[in-house]
């Protein structure tokens, strides 16, 4: 504005606008200010390249808590959503717990078929109590015992439960603000005609996932110390380039501070792997340490908990 009302002053005539004049000073590059890069998104499921390749389904659940029904009842939801088939499920109770959620797991799993991956948050009904390090719940290790990796969302980042947590407002909308005013049963039956109806509106998505894998005939049974497999946790690096997995901190890179790894716990190699994450590269994903690990024996208080 003060170049055109110089120019004004000056006689000049055949003035550009305002914007035009902006425009001018934009491209030769003398403004002070820089607009935004906007980037591509990574791909869905861009932590776990076996995701982000089609080649395995990541199965993702959370829990809503703090519905209250109409005679006072306290109720929780536990919700699932698989990431490329979409395919979703909720279950209404008084209290979502681990043994809870094991059997749910068990019987959605037996009726679909097994993920390649499970992702949870952090919270103890998932992952297992944090008053104590080199602690699984029974959620990681039933996970485990059918060849299912556990994942573990990273604390306080948006972005990787977001697909469970979108079907939980939507549960919420269409569901739970229809049905406030029923029993618990009433509430479960609302939720299973939901479920169904969504699924099939989603059935040429579901078809087209990752193949799943079948259920084992038999249930496998629990062993004695410490199970196998793999675990992976998604962690934001501290300040020093720490990373606290399972109740432990371990330096990962004093470089890489405040970024996001991939923490790979190898239970057969006694291993933890971190590799480096870039939403912005999301296909390099350098392996930046390797630290010795080993889950502890059951110990006695650990029995009587899980």
């Amino acid at each position: 504005m003060a170049i055109r009302q110089t120019l004004i002053e000056r006689g000049e005539t055949g003035l550009p606008a305002v914007r035009t004049i902006g425009r001018i000073l934009e491209r030769n590059g003398v403004l002070d200010g820089r607009r935004r890069v906007r980037r591509p998104a990574p791909p869905a499921g861009w932590y776990l390249p076996e995701v982000a390749d089609h080649r395995a389904e990541l199965d993702s659940f959370d829990a809503i808590v703090g519905l209250r029904l109409f005679g006072g009842a306290h109720i929780e939801v536990l919700t699932g959503v698989s990431l490329h088939g979409g395919l979703v499920t909720a279950w209404p109770t008084h209290a979502v717990t681990s043994p809870f959620v094991v059997d749910r797991l068990i019987g959605l799993w037996r009726d679909v078929g097994l993920p390649g991956f499970a992702q949870f948050d952090n919270d103890t009904r998932f992952l297992g109590t944090h008053g104590h390090p080199d602690i699984l719940g029974r959620v990681p290790r039933v996970c485990l015992a059918l060849g299912v990796t556990p994942v573990f969302a990273p604390i306080r980042e948006q972005g990787f439960q977001a697909a469970v947590e979108g079907f939980n407002g939507l549960w919420q909308a269409r569901v739970w603000k229809r049905s406030w005013q029923t029993d618990e049963l009433g509430l479960q039956d609302m939720s299973d005609r939901y479920v169904v109806a969504h699924r099939a509106r989603r059935a040429s998505r579901i078809e087209s996932a990752p193949t799943r894998l079948p259920f084992p005939a038999t249930m496998p049974a629990s062993r004695p110390g410490p199970p196998s497999g793999r675990l992976i946790f998604i962690r934001r690096t501290t300040i020093a380039g720490r990373a606290d997995i399972l109740g432990r901190s371990y330096l990962v890179d004093r470089a890489w501070p405040h970024r996001l790894v991939r923490a790979e716990l190898d239970l057969d190699a006694q291993m933890i792997r971190f590799h480096a994450l870039r939403r912005r590269e999301p296909g390099d994903q350098p392996l930046l340490a390797e630290v010795p690990y080993s889950l502890p024996e059951r110990r006695a208080w650990v029995t009587r908990t899980y």
